[in-house]
């Protein structure tokens, strides 16, 4: 795997070669720039993963640099302030444009090291909750005790030692992407970064830039495959990507080099492939959607990941987990599923999977009166999870936690008013719940009874 890469920035020469020699002894990879310009070209050469930049310079001083970087690029690498003649207002300068730390000189080794190691780490849980911010509620590994569930595990486990491209494919809502971080986590790249690229959501002018970074003037972004290296990319959904950039793809997966958007210096990489669909790839390459070349550089080590249904006994498993993530995290009531709700689960066919699944839990937690989930309100959950304008998904998943609970809330409640031609009282009782706190859920959500019902009217 790569080493981690630093970029010291410091015109003192001794300086930069004593800080070099330090780092280099404790296994980083190190490029000294002793002025400004030499620092640009190194960042544009190399994403670093930290750099060390000294305030005071001859031609432009540390403080600027690093706003100029802010500025153009965003805080994406963690910057180290180092400086002699440091004052108070100098540190809370460069802490206001998005410094990690600020060290004195002359250099402490401990200190400079443990500096180091602590920005390094920040910077990795960083990308970490980016990572996962998309869905703070995925399970850590593909769950369930079936022989389905055991074989595909270990079968992961011995695709992960291999440094080869992946393909992933399986149903909507399956659990590509939490099966792709458990190959990473257990392969020898897991101390790098995990990147994930939803392909589906690049439109034809982003695509390239998001993949392949951008230079303009001064202005560098580091694109997905920068971000990553050292690491996993995680092509989602690959079947959708456009097909200007997937000759680019396949020559940067080939070479493990690329150039950026209006780039003219090839950018050195080491990228493990994982790509995902859920689609029928076969047809899509039959059809020129995804291009022959491409497929077979993806389609090293096929996996599949098996549907919900064909792995019911797992189900019990998944809602107490699930049970557990919501009353934890969410503060959402405890609920114990009965006999009778878990034969339900069993029974249902899952066409959402365990992404439908885990709606379900959630929607019964929240809505739910307290006590033991019994097979009525399953029953009667299940026949209003289908949304037909989605094409059997629920709808609200591309929204915020917050507001997709808003959403649903909303929209039971309104239909409950309906019903009960704007009784209150009528609705608390169907809904489980106490009339004070009925009312003040109605006032938090800016529905009002008597309008609601003049509507029904």
């Amino acid at each position: 795997m790569t080493r981690e890469f630093i970029l010291v920035v410091d015109d003192e020469r001794d300086i930069g070669a004593l800080v070099q020699e330090i780092l280099e002894d404790e296994g980083f990879e190190v490029v000294v720039a002793e002025s400004a310009d030499a620092a640009r070209e190194a960042r544009r050469a190399r994403k670093p993963d930290l750099i060390l930049l000294d305030i005071w310079m001859p031609d432009t001083d540390g403080i600027t640099l690093l706003k100029e970087w802010s500025e153009n690029s965003g805080p994406d690498t963690p910057v180290v302030m180092m400086s002699g003649h440091g004052s108070v207002e100098t540190a809370v300068e460069a802490t206001r444009l998005g410094a990690y730390d600020f060290i004195e000189k002359p250099l402490s080794t401990a200190k400079l090291l443990l500096t180091v190691r602590r920005a390094l780490e920040t910077a990795q849980l960083r990308q970490e909750n980016i990572g996962l911010m998309r869905d703070t509620q995925a399970v850590s590994e593909p769950a369930g005790h079936s022989i389905l569930m055991q074989n595909l595990r270990d079968q992961a486990k011995r695709i992960a030692k291999h440094d080869t491209p992946i393909l992933i494919i399986g149903e909507s809502g399956v659990g590509k992407e939490v099966l792709a971080r458990f190959i990473h986590e257990h392969s020898p790249r897991k101390t790098g970064p995990f990147v994930r690229v939803p392909m589906a959501g690049l439109t034809n002018a982003n695509s390239a830039a998001e993949l392949f970074g951008l230079e303009d003037g001064e202005r560098v972004h580091y694109g997905s495959l920068e971000e990553a290296n050292g690491g996993t990319l995680f092509l989602e959904d690959v079947v959708d990507m456009d097909s200007t950039i997937q000759p680019r793809l396949l020559s940067a997966i080939q070479h493990q080099s690329f150039l950026r958007v209006g780039g003219v210096e090839p950018i050195r990489i080491n990228v493990r492939i994982i790509a995902a669909t859920s689609r029928d790839i076969v047809k899509a390459v039959k059809s020129g959607q995804l291009r022959d070349d491409l497929y077979y550089h993806l389609n090293v080590v096929p996996i599949e990941v098996p549907s919900l249904r064909n792995h019911r006994e797992d189900i019990p498993e998944l809602v107490e987990y699930y049970v557990d993530v919501f009353a934890n995290k969410e503060n959402l009531p405890y609920r114990r599923f009965s006999v009778g709700a878990l034969n339900r689960l069993r029974n249902y066919s899952w066409p959402g999977n365990i992404r439908e699944l885990k709606n379900l839990v959630q929607r019964l937690l929240i809505l739910g009166s307290g006590g033991d989930v019994e097979a009525d309100e399953i029953d009667a959950a299940v026949s209003n999870a289908i949304s037909p304008q989605r094409g059997g998904e629920l709808e609200g998943l591309d929204l915020p936690l917050k507001a997709a609970r808003e959403r649903f809330e909303r929209a039971y409640l309104e239909r409950q008013l309906r019903i009960a031609g704007g009784n209150v009282s009528q609705v608390a009782a169907r809904a489980g719940l106490e009339r004070t706190h009925l009312y003040r859920k109605l006032k938090s959500l800016g529905i009002d009874p008597k309008a609601v019902a003049t509507e029904q009217e």
